[in-house]
């Protein structure tokens, strides 16, 4: 059963980043003493909170706060606090996840060792293994997986997390340092600068929304200091100013109407060691857009875009579902670091939202793609290349990512559900849109079959009707099904005859009985009887 269609919700939140410029050398050393010290403020109290585990609650959570009030001051244990629980937060529904993916493997794995050798799969189920030796080696894995299950069954029921402020991928990147290209000093530098804490939530109705990371219109940042540190403070009550001053680019006019207005504002101050920079990112949060109603989005037509490991394949398609002009590819390259792949995706739907703006389209459609279960390899088996096309595809960044920034152009995003748009799309518009001078390609025919479901029409052309109907002798006919019509998706049944509504109800039986052109005298084996009639005068 498919999907309808619907209007994705808009951003809850923004979050904008800038450059700390023109730092002194007092100016860097008080935010590394500031940052080390909350930083170990906080690994203390992920400890706790840990220990806690399930029985934690509101008033464990004062307790916290309380105690760690006197080591720096409300405000930062505070944010200590709720930074410690969104962490624990996060662990605990990653673990649940990777359970459910253990559990998944566990099933599969069981099913396909229940089968015979060579067993053919279905659409919904797989196989048996194909020889001997593989049928051994996922016996033994499913011992490997039944253990892990056990072990995350247990902590689960516990409450037990594993987190690691700095990052687990970090920690374990110390005992691989000639592979990973690092000394120790400099992955020392690394992991300290990830574990300081320089953090702090906003407060509508307090000065510029925030008292502990103060940020004026004009850029003069002010850092409210640990008690412990007061005396760094180069300005009155507790503050040190730092001497550059900064400014967002990118949705600056927004930012300084809250700072001027004193509306809740959090920032975040975090060192990039490679190259030696500090940055400040400020967020904040701002009401749901109101959803566009479904059929006012498609009013102008929809450009339809089928996500792919290297590429968007986008085409424009009229109110009618008939893709107008040429098909448009927007590429872009995933290899390399997280801040390359992440520019990659934002240019690449930057051009996208301006190529839509450019056609006054006002609706882009998108597979409402999720691939959480289908990296296993238990699922793909050895089929290597495919787990890492599916692992490459951007699905959540992008679909965050054009969200967020389709919200601020007034563009709608429109999601549907991505069963057999590639399959059918080739089937139907591959070979029908493909000329000497134009080649069709596969995810080009399955972006107009996206579309085409967005707005509501089966994804199968019509059908031709007859030459004489063509110039409305009776009407236009064809057999284009209407949007609630069941099965309207799928193969229509081989009916006897040409494909038009003209042919007669004994076509059938007409063409049986009719002599073959190519033996002369030679008649079909199903003879024609005349059935016996009452003769009377």
């Amino acid at each position: 059963m498919l999907a309808a269609p619907f209007v994705v919700p808009g951003p809850s939140g923004v979050a904008v980043r800038t450059r700390l410029k023109q730092l002194t050398a007092a100016d860097e050393e008080m935010l590394r003493r500031v940052g080390a010290y909350l930083g170990t403020l906080a690994c203390r109290d992920l400890k706790a909170r840990c220990h806690d585990g399930l029985e934690h609650d509101a008033k464990v959570w004062a307790v916290r706060k309380r105690e760690l009030t006197p080591l720096s001051s409300a405000r930062w244990a505070g944010a200590i606090t709720k930074a410690t629980h969104d962490q624990w937060a996060l662990a605990r529904r990653c673990a649940l996840t990777h359970l459910q993916n253990l559990e998944s493997g566990v099933r599969t794995l069981r099913h396909r060792l229940a089968l015979p050798l060579g067993a053919k799969g279905s659409k919904r189920a797989p196989g048996g293994y194909r020889s001997r030796r593989e049928w051994h080696a996922k016996a033994r894995r499913l011992h490997v997986l039944e253990d892990r299950l056990a072990r995350e069954r247990a902590d689960w029921t516990a409450g037990r997390v594993r987190v690691v402020r700095g990052g687990r991928r970090l920690a374990r990147t110390r005992h691989q340092l000639p592979a990973a290209r690092l000394t120790e000093t400099q992955w020392r530098e690394r992991w300290e600068a990830q574990r300081w804490f320089l953090q702090a939530d906003g407060e509508s109705g307090k000065q510029y929304g925030n008292e502990t990371i103060r940020i004026a219109p004009d850029g003069e940042v002010s850092i409210r200091l640990p008690a412990p540190l007061k005396q760094l403070a180069n300005a009155p009550h507790g503050r040190y100013v730092l001497t550059g001053r900064i400014g967002f680019a990118h949705r600056g006019p927004e930012w300084a109407d809250r700072v001027a207005a004193n509306r809740a504002v959090a920032y975040r101050i975090h060192h990039d060691v490679t190259r030696a920079r500090w940055y400040v990112t400020a967020s904040w949060q701002k009401p749901v857009t109101q959803t566009v109603p479904l059929a006012a989005a498609l009013a102008g037509g929809v450009i339809r875009v089928d996500t792919n490991a290297d590429h968007l394949a986008a085409w424009r398609l009229d109110v009618h579902g008939n893709p107008t002009g040429t098909p448009r590819r927007f590429c872009y390259d995933l290899t390399g670091p997280a801040d390359h792949r992440d520019a990659q995706v934002r240019h690449a739907l930057t051009r996208l939202l301006n190529w839509a703006r450019t056609c006054g389209v006002r609706a882009i459609a998108v597979e409402d793609l999720d691939f959480t279960a289908e990296k296993t390899r238990e699922k793909h088996g050895r089929n290597r290349r495919l787990r890492q096309l599916v692992s490459g595809l951007p699905t959540g960044r992008l679909r965050a990512r054009l969200v967020s920034m389709a919200d601020a152009m007034g563009i709608t995003i429109v999601a549907v559900d991505p069963a057999y748009t590639s399959k059918w799309g080739a089937q139907h518009w591959q070979q029908p849109l493909t000329s000497t001078t134009r080649k069709t390609s596969r995810h080009d025919a399955a972006s107009i079959a996206i579309g085409r479901r967005a707005q509501g029409y089966p994804i199968r052309r019509r059908t031709t009707p007859p030459r004489a109907h063509r110039s409305d002798v009776r009407g236009h006919r064809t057999v284009q099904a209407a949007p609630d019509t069941p099965g309207r998706e799928e193969t229509r049944r081989r009916l006897p005859g040409p494909r038009t509504r003209s042919v007669p109800p004994d076509a059938e039986g007409t063409r049986a009985t009719r002599t073959p052109n190519t033996v002369r005298g030679v008649r079909s084996e199903r003879e024609w009887v005349q059935d016996s009639l009452l003769l009377t005068d």
